[in-house]
């Protein structure tokens, strides 16, 4: 019963496809209550009707969280519709450029940032007013092993870095007040969002060359270790990262 989320109130970000959805209807058939956010409501709807099925409620909020007014809109509806918010799951991510550091623009790192690192980090120090008032809660991170080691994509490799961090911070600072903060670093996952990666041969075969599994995962796979973060299960664990990768970063 230490995994269970009965009476858990979860947001999750970027949940209208990949990791974010998946994870959205795995939380809710452990029990929460999901309110799910990206920046198109239409397929936050068709998301939304799925983890309904589960027999949870779920509300959705059409939300960027890279512009402070939408971060601000969105943790006021979670609490004017559930009372709290006990988990925060930020999972919203981008990444707009294959270009290697040479090359990449400002332009570019500015979007990556905003949304990877800085709306991540505002949208966190948010829910955590909100959880210090109730009493605690738990953040998890959605990073990358790119984080950890760099890869192909140097300016996301960067802002996933600074996520892992910024979670160490938030573990450090926030445990006065009940609040425990982790990172899950997945590696590639088969989402819309790493489909220019894993679609492209060379660079599928020189992934799965450097994984013992041999293989890339399913989003289905994510849910496990984030569950057990979100759950009892995990009371005595903040400011880890969690890599969920294969064994790719052995």
């Amino acid at each position: 019963m230490d995994f269970s989320l009965n009476g858990k109130v979860i947001l999750i970000t970027g949940a209208s496809r990949g990791i974010g959805r998946t994870a959205a209807i795995g939380m809710a058939q452990a029990g929460a209550d999901i309110a799910i956010a990206s920046r198109k409501l239409p397929d936050l709807e068709k998301a939304a009707d799925e983890i309904r099925k589960t027999g949870r409620k779920c509300l959705p909020v059409a939300a960027h969280v890279g512009r402070q007014e939408d971060r601000d809109n969105l943790v006021k509806r979670v609490v004017e519709e559930f009372g709290k918010i006990d988990i925060l799951v930020n999972n919203a991510a981008t990444n707009p450029t294959m270009a290697q550091a040479m090359d990449i623009d400002d332009r570019a790192w500015d979007s990556i940032m905003n949304l990877n690192l800085k709306g991540l980090f505002f949208l966190s120090q948010a829910v955590a007013k909100v959880m210090k008032e109730k009493g605690g809660g738990k953040i998890i991170n959605i990073a990358s092993i790119a984080g950890i080691s760099p890869d192909m994509l140097p300016i996301y490799s960067i802002s996933k870095a600074g996520v892992i961090m910024a979670t160490k911070v938030m573990a450090q600072q926030w445990a006065q007040y009940n609040i425990r903060a982790n990172v899950v670093a997945p590696g590639m996952v088969k989402t819309g969002f790493s489909q220019p990666l894993w679609s492209n041969p060379d660079i599928l075969k020189a992934v799965t060359g450097r994984n013992p599994m041999g293989r890339i995962a399913d989003p289905e796979e994510m849910v496990g270790a984030i569950i057990y973060l979100a759950s009892d299960a995990s009371s005595y664990v903040t400011g880890q990262v969690l890599a969920v990768d294969g064994g790719s970063t052995i």
